[in-house]
This record gives C-alpha cells, structure tokens and sequence, in this order.
C-alpha cells in the first residue's frame, strides 16, 4: 500500500519494510536497545526485520546501514543501525557494508521536528565513500534504520547512494510509526 504522502512526494528509495509499528510497546524495547545498550534482543530483532524484508531482501546485493557522525557515534558508543544491518546479513547472507555511508555533517536530533524540518535537516548530510563506489555501482542496496517516522533520513541517504550509482535503494527498518488517519479531515 502506497502512503498519501509517498504518492503526493515520491521518495528516492523504492520500497520500504518494518518489523513492526513504533507505539508503546514497542518504544520501550526499541529505546532500551538504542539508548540503553539492551544488544540481547538483537537476534530476535534481526529475525523479524528478515521476515518482514524477505521481498527486499531477496534480490538484494548489500546492507549499509544509516551511519551516525562520528560526534554522535563516539557519545553513543555504538550505532544501532549498524548492529541491525550485521544481524539481519549474518541471518539472511546479503554482504554487510557498514563503511560505504558516511554523516558528513552533525545534524541535531529529528524528534519533535516537522515533516519539512526533518528533510531540511538531513538534506546533503549523507555521502558514499569514494572507496566503496565499486561496491555501490548498479547494486541493488539495502538501508537499515532503527526507525522510520517520516522517511525524511532514508531518502536523504537513497539519495547519496543513488547518486554513486545504485541501481535501486530499498529501506528496511525495525520500527515504523503509523500516524491514526482521521477520515473527517
């Protein structure tokens, strides 16, 4: 099912899959994975986003993750993305290319920004190694994030890969939030 807003504004990625909706229960899982070093539940992670990928996955070339600046990367100490991406290679063998993204720039959180606040933030933030364009090049590319909420982060990463010459980014992600539609307005 395409979103209205997918449709209205055509993202660069071509499709995108979670495990599951973001809501509260899910939060405290995901935030104490994130935030809180919980790595115990990352098999089980990985094993979901497998089943709920399985149709990206399955003519995939390579799994990048969304990387975090080096600031952010270095204060967190690990980037969940790239501990999801390892997982969900390892289960399904699609190779693991955990350098060929990088944050060119610190950008500041996206909680609580608007749909447009977040693009304008993330906007030129992503670049591809020139030392993995060869890994890149015509490939079909996996994106993993922790969390999609606007889909502002994933295309500005697609954009980066497909403009090092992918041939097609799709996004896989553990968590997606669901805005409640309200048929009255």
């Amino acid at each position: 099912m395409t979103c209205p807003a997918c449709i209205a504004r055509p993202p660069r990625f071509a499709r995108a899959r979670a495990a599951f909706v973001y809501d509260d229960t899910s939060r405290t899982l995901i935030l104490d994975f994130k935030h809180g070093g919980r790595v115990e539940c990352l098999d089980q992670f990985a094993a979901w986003m497998a089943r709920a990928g399985a149709d990206i996955l399955a003519d995939a070339d390579a799994i990048i993750p969304v990387p975090l600046h080096r600031r952010r990367l270095a204060k967190r100490r690990f980037n969940q993305s790239a501990l999801l991406s390892r997982a969900v290679s390892r289960r399904t063998g699609v190779a693991f290319e955990p350098h060929a993204l990088y944050r060119a720039r610190a950008t500041p959180s996206q909680a609580g920004k608007s749909v447009r606040g977040r693009r304008r933030n993330v906007a030129g933030a992503f670049r591809v190694r020139r030392s993995a364009m060869n890994r890149i090049a015509g490939r079909s590319i996996i994106l993993v994030d922790d969390v999609f909420t606007t889909g502002a982060t994933a295309d500005a990463a697609a954009r980066a890969l497909l403009r090092a010459g992918a041939a097609e980014v799709n996004v896989l992600a553990l968590a997606r939030v669901v805005r409640p539609v309200n048929p009255l307005t």
